[in-house]
């Protein structure tokens, strides 16, 4: 437009029918890596405003059920508009009441548990970048604390087979492989899966060669895929 900014999406025609979503395609990747299956019983336990929730959807087909919640209600809010729009039907949002456990029904029932886990938000910094200025002192360990406490809880919903995708969007080892490693060793049922292996299966070669595989996940970097910093593994219970 001739004042400068750009177009306003939400106005688009396609955005309002729930034909399209911005997304950065990292989060993308993770959704697509996660490698949901159509009827499977997916838990997304930190949906937040949804993003990888309808991403997830998309890729079942509106089939099987995705349950999406959020320890903060509060951020859960922008799902329930984004679900209307979009005509996901597969998903079920979960918000937190009070002291209620609102997952009880799901332990040991879920073939996918994503945890797009809390983190220092290292690998947003290329287009945040004052969030660099605004990390609080003790901010990384008190977030591997929470890391710890999300995982904990995430691995009572996977069922024998099933799948836990832990994700953040962070760049630091000690939020990453990491907390992996630890809760591998508290957790033996868990094991984790050949990511580039995953990855080519999921027909994503150019992500195959350009990301960094470690033993315990892969990482995105800005300077070489253009896209958020971020970290995915997945893990299989036995």
């Amino acid at each position: 437009s001739g004042d400068g900014r750009g177009p306003a999406l939400s106005a688009e025609p396609a955005y309002v029918k729930g034909l399209v979503e911005v997304q950065d395609e990292a989060s993308q990747l993770a959704a697509l890596v996660a490698a949901p299956q159509a009827g499977e019983q997916v838990l997304d336990l930190c949906a937040g405003g949804g993003g990888k929730t309808l991403a997830l959807a998309s890729l079942m087909g509106n089939s099987g059920q995705i349950y999406a919640t959020d320890a903060d209600g509060r951020r859960l809010m922008p799902i329930y508009e984004r679900l209307e729009r979009s005509g996901a039907r597969n998903v079920q949002v979960r918000a937190p009441r009070g002291k209620a456990d609102v997952l009880e029904d799901l332990e040991g029932r879920c073939d996918l548990v994503l945890v797009d886990a809390p983190c220092t938000g290292v690998g947003v910094w290329r287009r945040n970048p004052d969030a660099k200025w605004r990390i609080r002192p003790g901010a990384l360990e008190q977030r591997m604390k929470d890391q710890e406490a999300v995982l904990e809880r995430a691995a009572k919903y996977v069922k024998p087979g099933g799948r836990l995708v832990y994700v953040t969007c962070s760049l630091l080892a000690e939020e990453n492989g990491e907390r992996v490693a630890d809760f591998v060793e508290a957790h033996p049922e868990f094991a984790g899966v050949d990511m580039k292996t995953l990855v080519r299966e999921a027909g994503l070669q150019t992500l195959s060669d350009v990301a960094d595989f470690g033993a315990q996940g892969m990482t995105l970097r800005p300077s070489r895929v253009g896209a958020d910093g971020f970290f995915v593994c997945v893990l299989r219970r036995a």
